[in-house]
């Protein structure tokens, strides 16, 4: 089959036809450079490079947006020890009520919009998609308070929404943005749509409603927008149903598996690696937990991509190994 380009490969597995190879990306925080957003465009295409991505998340904090709202966070700025909350934004029922929109270019929104035009700038017209990390408004809004935001939103419903409303008017700012700024789409990340937090009935209430109106600014002009459901428990089959060309969720160690979710879902999905094992695996391990899921799901409509952010200490040999394993697999999977 002919060569494809990166974007061709993309575009192949997300209508599910057929690819030259299946696509692959993977993605880890960087927390000794992620406060310039020069310096994280530089190494996240030295990266794609390195490991020959097919996209690039990019990579900002995963606190960016809750900290412009006030919640303070713990920098280290060392290649070991992540961006960590410090001090909740919210530690009264009471203050929801004042959490107000933000302009999607306000400081720490600014900076990722920044890391966007950067990517663009210095990818110099080379053809590798990219997208840019965002929150659903409701995790936005449980990282300001932390698991308190489920006993505030049983106990006050209208001060929670009032303070989503105001979020997704800040996050639907700073999509257009980064849309202007040249993304292939976005990595919309649901960390709260588990049951270990709420149940269906109150996702639909304080999730669903706040994340299509995102979804919604997410499609106009992009083509690759990716679902993120964090966790375990989740709540798959409501939120597949969402406006997105893609899925990823931690389908190796939580249900459904990538088998499972064909017969559930019709998206193209981003998975097969366990993050979690990968830091510990022999490099001549990984061919065969790779090929395991595309044998059993199919190598159609799929991308091979770790299920969530890769461990800070992965060994780069897996990266490699994870990059090589995709070769020829495709091929032997429409064969077997």
């Amino acid at each position: 089959m002919k060569k494809m380009t990166k974007k061709e490969r993309i575009l192949a597995a997300i209508e599910k036809k057929e690819v030259d190879r299946i696509p692959f990306s993977i993605w880890y925080h960087l927390p000794e450079i992620d406060q310039d957003a020069v310096h994280l465009a530089e190494v996240q295409i030295e990266l794609a490079h390195l490991y020959d991505m097919d996209f690039i998340k990019l990579m900002p904090y995963g606190n960016y947006g809750a900290h412009d709202f006030g919640l303070s966070c713990n920098f280290y700025c060392t290649p070991t020890q992540p961006v960590f909350e410090r001090k909740f934004a919210i530690d009264s029922v009471e203050e929801w009520k004042d959490v107000k929109a933000l302009p999607g270019c306000f400081g720490e929104h600014g900076k990722q919009v920044q890391l966007a035009r950067e990517v663009k700038k210095q990818l110099k017209g080379e053809e590798i998609p990219f997208v840019q990390t965002v929150f659903s408004p409701l995790t936005t809004a449980k990282k300001l308070a932390g698991k308190r935001i489920f006993e505030d939103m049983r106990s006050h419903p209208d001060y929670i929404h009032h303070a989503l409303e105001e979020i997704t008017k800040t996050t639907i700012e700073f999509v257009k943005l980064n849309i202007e700024a040249g993304v292939a789409g976005f990595f919309f990340a649901s960390q709260c749509s588990t049951t270990d937090y709420m149940t269906e009935e109150e996702y639909k209430k304080f999730g669903v409603k706040y994340d299509l109106e995102v979804l919604k600014a997410c499609n106009e002009g992009t083509y690759f927008n990716i679902l993120h459901i964090h966790g375990d428990h989740t709540m798959f089959e409501l939120l597949d149903d969402y406006p997105v060309q893609c899925i990823n969720w931690h389908d190796r160690w939580t249900k459904p598996s990538m088998k499972e979710a064909r017969k559930l879902s019709d998206k193209c999905f981003l998975g097969g690696i366990n993050e979690k094992w990968l830091v510990e695996a022999k490099p001549g391990e990984i061919k065969d937990h790779i090929r395991e899921v595309v044998m059993e799901a199919g190598p159609k409509g799929m991308m091979i991509t770790p299920g969530c952010v890769a461990k800070l200490d992965t060994p780069e040999v897996n990266y490699y190994a994870a990059r090589t394993a995709v070769e020829g697999l495709y091929e032997e999977a429409m064969n077997k």
